[in-house]
C-alpha cells in the first residue's frame, strides 16, 4: 500500500491495540503534526516516559517536571542526563515548560521587585536548561489572579504588557521564543485575551501555546470562536486533550474522544492555515490505572483523529 511507512508496518506487531490502529495511519501524518506528549504525565521517570513515547512511534516530547521536580529546580546535571535518554530514544524535545510569570501580579513595591528578580532568575535559569534540551522554546505564563479575583483592571494588562514586552527582549537576546500559554485562573485565559495579548506585544519573541482546552475550560468556545481571533502565525506550540460538563454542571478532564473539544477542527483549522510547529498531548484527565494509563488512552484517541486530519 503506497504510503505505507516501514515503522507503520511494524506497527502489527505491538501491544495494547496500537496495532490496529496504525497500520491505517499514514507515516507523513504523524511528521506533519509532530505529535508529542508531556513525559510527566506518562512518569516522573524520564527513561519510562520515552521508552513510551518510542512505542508509540512519537519523536517528539513537551519536558516539564522529571524526576519529581520542575525541570527548572533540577540541577543541571540532571537536565544532561535526561538529555541523554532522550536521545537514546531518539525524542526531541519539542518545548521546555516553565512556571515563568506563572505567579500573582507583582505590585509596585519593594517587595514586589524582589518577586520579579526572582521570576528573571526563573527565566535564565529555563534559558540553561533549553539549551541543554536542545528547542528554542519556552512555554511561559502571563501571571495569575489573586485569590478571588475573576478579572482584571486595565491598568493591570497594561503591566502585564509591558512585562512580557521586556521578556520578549530578553528572549530575543539569548536567542529563545517565548510559548505563552493561556490557562484558567489567568489573565490570559482565553482566546479573546490572547489576542489582545498579541496585538498589545508586537514582538515575535512572545508568541501562544494554544490550549483551546484550557480556554474551553475557562468559558470560551474556543474552536472555533476563540481560535479564529487569533493570528496563527503567532502560535508555535498547541495542547490537546479533552474536557467535557458534568451533570451537575461542573467541567471535568476526560479521555480524548470523550468529550466536547473539536481537536479534529482544530488540528485541520492550524494545518490549514500553515502551521508546522509542534503538538503536545498534555493528558490532565484520571485513570483508575494511573497516568499511563490515561494517557495511553487519549494517545489512541488520539491519533485516530490524526489518521482523519
Amino acid at each position: 500500500m503506497r504510503g505505507m511507512s516501514i515503522i507503520t508496518r511494524r506497527a502489527f506487531g505491538m501491544a495494547m491495540g496500537l496495532g490496529a490502529l496504525l497500520p491505517h495511519l499514514p507515516a507523513a501524518s504523524l511528521a506533519q503534526v509532530r505529535l508529542g506528549v508531556t513525559t510527566d504525565e506518562i512518569d516522573e521517570d524520564v527513561k519510562t516516559a520515552a521508552a513510551f513515547l518510542r512505542e508509540f512511534h512519537l519523536e517528539h516530547a513537551e519536558i516539564r517536571n522529571v524526576w519529581g521536580k520542575y525541570n527548572t529546580a533540577q540541577p543541571l546535571e540532571k537536565i544532561r542526563e535526561a538529555r541523554a535518554l532522550l536521545d537514546q530514544h531518539g525524542i526531541r524535545t519539542s518545548v521546555l515548560a516553565t512556571g515563568f510569570f506563572k505567579a500573582p501580579l507583582p505590585p509596585e513595591t519593594a517587595d514586589g521587585q524582589r518577586a520579579l528578580d526572582e521570576q528573571w532568575a526563573l527565566l535564565e535559569g529555563a534559558v540553561a536548561r533549553a539549551r541543554v534540551f536542545g528547542t528554542d522554546k519556552i512555554r511561559v505564563f502571563g501571571f495569575m489572579y489573586a485569590k478571588g479575583q475573576t478579572s482584571g483592571a486595565e491598568r493591570e494588562y497594561e503591566r502585564i504588557y509591558e512585562l512580557l514586552r521586556e521578556a520578549a527582549q530578553r528572549a530575543r537576546r539569548v536567542g529563545v521564543r517565548l510559548a505563552l500559554e493561556n490557562v484558567g485562573g489567568s489573565y490570559i485565559a482565553k482566546g479573546e485575551e490572547s489576542a489582545r495579548l498579541l496585538k498589545a506585544v508586537k514582538d515575535d519573541r512572545m508568541a501562544l501555546t494554544w490550549d483551546p482546552n484550557n480556554a474551553g475550560m475557562s468559558g470560551e468556545r474556543a474552536f472555533p470562536d476563540g481560535y479564529r481571533l487569533l493570528d496563527p502565525a503567532r502560535i508555535i506550540h498547541v495542547h490537546l486533550r479533552d474536557y467535557r460538563r458534568r451533570p451537575d454542571g461542573r467541567i471535568e478532564w476526560c479521555a480524548v474522544g470523550d468529550g466536547e473539544m473539536d481537536n479534529l477542527g482544530q488540528i485541520r483549522a492550524l494545518l490549514g492555515a500553515g502551521y508546522k510547529e509542534s503538538f503536545t498531548l498534555e493528558t490532565h484527565y484520571r485513570h483508575p490505572d494511573g497516568k499511563a494509563a490515561a494517557t495511553r488512552t487519549s494517545l489512541t484517541a488520539l491519533l485516530k483523529v490524526i489518521e482523519k486530519a
